[in-house]
């Protein structure tokens, strides 16, 4: 069973118990504008964590790459600030980094595959 499915079958079951509103009452839920906000608020705050902790944290992304460029190149790693695991110089939170590029790529892998699913689903309809 899909999650698709699942949130169909509990949208049913919530739908089933739910009244039809008075006349004259607004057409939204204050509830439903509050878990609105809330989920721009925590979407937007994890956007920034893995943004921040791609590009900023204990240097980002380019200062690791333009070290690990230059280590490739030939220049030894004392002479860019390694001294050992107390003290990685440039290469100091590479994990985090890591992780956060690839978040950032499971999350624009499935923003692609969502796109493309509704653009054959919008080809199917015309």
């Amino acid at each position: 069973m899909s999650v698709r499915e699942t949130l169909a079958r509990v949208r049913a079951v919530v739908e089933s118990l739910d009244d039809e509103p008075p006349a004259g009452t607004p057409l939204y839920d204050p509830v439903h504008v509050g878990a609105v906000l809330v989920s721009v608020l925590a979407a937007v705050g994890a956007l920034y964590w893995l943004l921040w902790t791609a590009l900023v944290y204990e240097g980002g992304v380019f200062v690791k790459a333009g070290a690990l460029l230059r280590l490739l190149g030939g220049t030894p790693a004392a002479e860019l600030g390694y001294e050992g695991p107390w003290n990685r110089g440039p290469f100091e939170g590479w994990l985090g980094t890591v992780g956060a590029l690839f978040l950032i790529g499971v999350l624009l892998w499935q923003l692609r595959s969502e796109w493309r699913r509704a653009e054959r689903a919008g080809r199917g309809k015309a």
